[in-house]
Formats: C-alpha cells, sequence, structure tokens
C-alpha cells in the first residue's frame, strides 16, 4: 500500500467536492477492470465456428469450455470478495486481470479441446470471475456512502459496455484475420489495464487519508482479515441461517434464467425459427445490451431513493410480462413492436443487480460484498440450467413457446419473493453482524 501524507483540513473540502473526490477515480478504475473483463465474454460465440473448422471438434467440446467459463465465474466472485478483504483490491485485481491474460494468450497455442477447457474455461473463468459485480459491490462499499446505487449500476454496466465495445471490433478480426489476433487483443488489453489499474485503485479511503464519498467523518480501516478461503465460506454458512438470503438467490437464480440463460443462449435461434436471419436476430441482442447500460445506471439512482425490494418485484413483474409476448413479437422481419420490446427488456436486463446490492448490504453489512457473490452464483446455476433446458425443451417441443411462459411464470414467482423478503429494523441496519439479519428469518 502506498503511504501518503493526511491532507490538511482545508484541503478535505475540494478533494471531498463532487467529482474531485478519489472515489470517482477509484470508481473509474474499477469500470475499466470491468469493461475490459466483459469483453472476455463476447469470445465463446465468434471461437465456436473458427475451432470447429481449423481442430475438427464438436461444439459440444467447445461448449464445454464456455460452461466451465461460467461456472467459475459465479463461484470466484465470493471468495475473490474475501481476499479482496485480506490482500486489498488492487492486488486481487490486477493478479485477476494477468490470469486472464494468460489464460488468452495460451489459448493462441492450444492443440486440444482439453486445454481449451483449462485455459479458458478454468484461467479465464476464475480472472473474469474475480473481477464480477461482487468487485463492484466492494468499492461501493469502501468508497460510498452516498450516491452508492448509483455508482453500483455504472460499474455493473461496465460488463455489458465491454461486449458492445469489443463485439463488433472482435467480429471484424476473426472474420478478416482469424481468430488468433482477436485474442492477442484482448490479452494486449488485459495487460495494458493491469498497471493503470494498479496505480489508481485504493483499497480504502483511509489508505489515502479520506474519507468515503460522502461520509461526515474518516472511516477507520478494517484490519486485514485472515483466512480469505475460510471467510467466504464461513460468511456463506452464516448467511444461509437467514431466510432473507435464499429469497434473495432465488429471486436473483430466476433472473440469470430469464436473461444470460435464455436471452443470450437462444434468443437468435429462436428468432430464427420464425424465418428472422441470424445476423438481424444477432442485432437486436446487441441492441438489448446497450439500454441494458441505460437500466443499469438508471435502476441504481432510483435505488438510492427507493426500497430495493419493491424495485426488483416491478423489474420481475415486467420483465415476465414481456417474455410470456415474445411469441407473439416473433416474425421474419423486425416490426415495431420488436424494437419495443428490444428497447423495454435491455432497461430491465441488468436492473435488478443494484437492488440485490442493496438488499445483501443492508442485512449483512461489512460482509455484503461477499453475500452478494454467493447471491451471484445462484445467478449462474440459474443461466446454465436455463440454458440447457431451453435447448431440451426446443428439441421437445420443436418450439420455443413453452419456455418462454415457462419463464414468464419463474419472473412472477420472483417478484413475490422478492416482496417476502422483511428489511432489517433501523438499528440493525449495515451493522456488519449476522444477528439482525437473524432476526427477520420468515
Amino acid at each position: 500500500m502506498d503511504t501518503v501524507t493526511t491532507p490538511s483540513r482545508h484541503d478535505r473540502p475540494s478533494q471531498r467536492h463532487r467529482l474531485g473526490h478519489r472515489a470517482w477515480w477509484v470508481a473509474g478504475a474499477a469500470l475499466l477492470a470491468v469493461v475490459v473483463a466483459g469483453a472476455f465474454s463476447t469470445l465463446p460465440g465468434l471461437l465456436t465456428g473458427p475451432l470447429h473448422e481449423e481442430f475438427g471438434w464438436s461444439r459440444g467440446s467447445i461448449g464445454l469450455a464456455a460452461s466451465v467459463n461460467m461456472v467459475l465465474y459465479g463461484l470466484t466472485a465470493p471468495f475473490a470478495a474475501a481476499f479482496m478483504d485480506r490482500f486489498g483490491m488492487g492486488r486481487v485485481v490486477v493478479v485477476a486481470l494477468l490470469v486472464v491474460a494468460s489464460g488468452a494468450a495460451l489459448t493462441t497455442v492450444m492443440a486440444t479441446a482439453w486445454q481449451f477447457t483449462l485455459y479458458w474455461g478454468l484461467l479465464v473463468g476464475l480472472g473474469t470471475g474475480s473481477m464480477a459485480t461482487a468487485f463492484g459491490a466492494t468499492v461501493t462499499q469502501r468508497w460510498f456512502v452516498r450516491r452508492r446505487g448509483l455508482v453500483t449500476g455504472i460499474i455493473a454496466s461496465g460488463s455489458v459496455f465491454g461486449q458492445m465495445v469489443f463485439l463488433p471490433a472482435l467480429s471484424w478480426v476473426v472474420d478478416h484475420h482469424g481468430w488468433r489476433p482477436s485474442l492477442v487483443s484482448l490479452v494486449l488489453a488485459a495487460c495494458a489495464t493491469a498497471p493503470l489499474v494498479g496505480l489508481v485503485l485504493r483499497d480504502h479511503p483511509a489508505d489515502v487519508g479520506l474519507e468515503p464519498y460522502g461520509a461526515a467523518r474518516p472511516v477507520a480501516k478494517p484490519a486485514p482479515a485472515d483466512g480469505a478461503g475460510r471467510r467466504a465460506v464461513k460468511v456463506l454458512r452464516a448467511s444461509a441461517h437467514t431466510g432473507p438470503f435464499w429469497l434473495t438467490a432465488g429471486a436473483f437464480a430466476v433472473c440469470g434464467a430469464s436473461t444470460n440463460g435464455i436471452m443470450w443462449t437462444h434468443f437468435t435461434p429462436a428468432a430464427h425459427d420464425h424465418g428472422m436471419p441470424a445476423t438481424t436476430a444477432s442485432s437486436l441482442l446487441a441492441a438489448i445490451g446497450v439500454f441494458n447500460v441505460i437500466g443499469t445506471v438508471v435502476s441504481g439512482w432510483a435505488t438510492d431513493r427507493g426500497d430495493p425490494r419493491r424495485l426488483l418485484a416491478v423489474f420481475f413483474t415486467l420483465r415476465g410480462l414481456l417474455l410470456m409476448c415474445l411469441p407473439l413479437l416473433m416474425s421474419a422481419t423486425v416490426r415495431p413492436s420488436m424494437l419495443a420490446f428490444v428497447v423495454v427488456f435491455g432497461l430491465l436486463d441488468l436492473a435488478t443487480v443494484p437492488p440485490v446490492i442493496a438488499l445483501c448490504r443492508e442485512f449483512h453489512g461489512d460482509d455484503g460484498a461477499i453475500v452478494f457473490g454467493w447471491v451471484g452464483a445462484a445467478h449462474q446455476v440459474g443461466a446454465a440450467l436455463a440454458a440447457f433446458g431451453g435447448g431440451a425443451a426446443r428439441d421437445t417441443f420443436g418450439t420455443y413457446a413453452p419456455v418462454w411462459m415457462t419463464l414468464g411464470i419463474l419472473c412472477a414467482g420472483a417478484a413475490l419473493l422478492s416482496l417476502m423478503v422483511r428489511r432489517p429494523s433501523p438499528a440493525g441496519q449495515g451493522a456488519g453482524s449476522y444477528a439482525a439479519a437473524d432476526e427477520q428469518r420468515p
């Protein structure tokens, strides 16, 4: 950690003022890391065809690496949050970027399918999972008292923004120069980002003699926690004894199933079933990503001002209605009704993240980021089940219509689960103890 002289009393007002506060620079560094990590999630879809043609691997063996990547992305997050408490955010994120870069670089020289699973599934999965939304929750919890929801939304949207920025460029590189140069481009991006993050990202405001943004006075930095891995498991055990944890995790699992699991995996083939060209359907999916950014930022702003449970209920209800209407909107051409679906679904897609982070922080205090990591793992499990179940349902029924209806009903259930969460008493909010949360069990 760098040792910086504590600013004088006369210096602090200007440093606390709006964007001049160091917290915004830390948030910017975190956003940059998340954007780069998000770019790596765009590649599996672009690599499937080229790898199949060059090596003759089955699409199932290629998909295995993507599945391992997805599972590790979810399971790594709570442990990464605990390691950030132990070793500092900057060190963990820099190492994660280098691990991601190493995995992508080794992928360019692989020769067998198991190496793809090892390099891309394991190394890239571990690295990107360390920069998942639990990382953003850690940043906002330590550096912000005001604007937490807004900053959470901005950082969470970085993953989708990374996909939007890199996907067209990477697709062009794959088409014109092959798949290996596209990987090298991401390796260079990760290596260039690592030193910038290391210079700007600081573990706690106390490290630079500042108070968190919006705080009236400095906040002491907690002592590093020993046994980061054990702590992640211990936090899971403790939170698992509370009703709100299971209600939130259940709702967030439905979130993963109704977004990553089904839309990003099966929307394009479902549209193609109705005669729409795959390129057109993919463009609509990319447009959903554009509105993701807007919706997540607005949701963060609303979370700062409203009840996160009611926001979640509204988001899930609207999403469920949209999914149930989707079979009626599918056609060979893009109609205004489909464009309206793209806009509204995009606004709702990632909007659930800031309220869920707020609930984890509200119930679990200083352990909120780790708890959100475990809730995020439930999100990934829901996504994986929907990705598999959607394909199986299409094979069985010959249509995706039952899938959309089922997910619409599940979203209604998630809305009810959100409203069933009983908030802690004011005396117990943010106490960093599970005692208050235990009292809230249904």
